[in-house]
């Protein structure tokens, strides 16, 4: 899986989202992340058409939605974002959240969809340690991913560290804060060390850390200049900045708990 792909929060299901998907195919990314609850699946679908590019040489995600979970519900909702996308298989398959009493049966539809090559890996979006521990224990394959919010002011050190441990790639949405790691001025600084924006550094300090990211944009300028990452290092100390400048702080709604 590349350590950058394309989110597309928001991102209209129109000429948007579908020329967001071509801009981004255009500039080297290899990685779209979409989502049932997007409703731009359809978009995403056109746009990876009309790129050109090969299928197998996208890696191509989306998630199953709240009330889409339970058994029967996700591989019902699997095949619809299957027609929506115009394709047949999905490259990594994600519970949206952690819907209570749901998850561990959605799992296991989406193990058998494991199974049959038609989803190639199998994850989630938005557990905790907890939560993946009641996951594992109930279920014969490890979680291949978990998409968190993550960013400068959230950097979720304790999840990294157990995800680290059971082998579990940790992704990053809301990496560059919706904008607002252009305001911090330790991340403004380091920028200007390595002739870098906030953005980029803010992108840089996840992937080094192995964190795969997924910024979103429509905007063809901004979405060439967030695939700028691999040219720069970061030292250990500018590392040991940004690491404090943690808060803890939350910018998305939280639906971890959701019945």
């Amino acid at each position: 899986m590349p350590s950058l792909g394309l989110g597309v929060l928001f991102a209209q299901n129109d000429g948007e989202v579908e020329n967001a998907v071509i801009s981004a195919l255009e500039a080297g990314y290899r990685k779209i992340d979409t989502a049932s609850a997007y409703q731009n699946e359809e978009g995403v679908g056109r746009g990876i058409t009309k790129s050109g590019i090969d299928r197998k040489d996208i890696f191509l995600t989306t998630k199953v939605w709240n009330s889409e979970q339970g058994y029967d519900n996700t591989l019902r909702a699997f095949d619809q974002s299957l027609e929506r996308l115009q394709t047949d298989y999905i490259d990594l398959y994600l519970i949206h959240w952690p819907v209570k009493d749901k998850y561990k049966e959605t799992y296991k539809a989406m193990q058998q969809l494991y199974a049959e090559g038609r989803a190639r890996a199998i994850g989630v979006c938005n557990f905790s340690i907890e939560q993946l521990e009641d996951l594992m224990a109930h279920s014969d394959i490890v979680p291949a991913l978990n998409q968190v919010e993550m960013h400068p002011h959230l950097s979720q050190y304790k999840l990294k560290e157990f995800t680290d441990r059971n082998n579990i790639q940790l992704e990053a949405w809301r990496p560059i804060m919706m904008g607002e790691v252009l305001d911090i001025t330790e991340l403004v600084d380091i920028g200007k060390l390595h002739g870098k924006s906030a953005v980029q550094v803010a992108l840089r300090w996840l992937i080094q850390r192995g964190v795969s990211v997924i910024p979103k944009s429509v905007n063809p300028e901004r979405i060439l200049a967030n695939a700028k990452v691999y040219d720069f290092v970061l030292t250990p100390d500018q590392m040991e900045i940004i690491h404090s400048l943690n808060q803890d702080r939350h910018l998305g709604e939280d639906l971890s708990h959701v019945e």
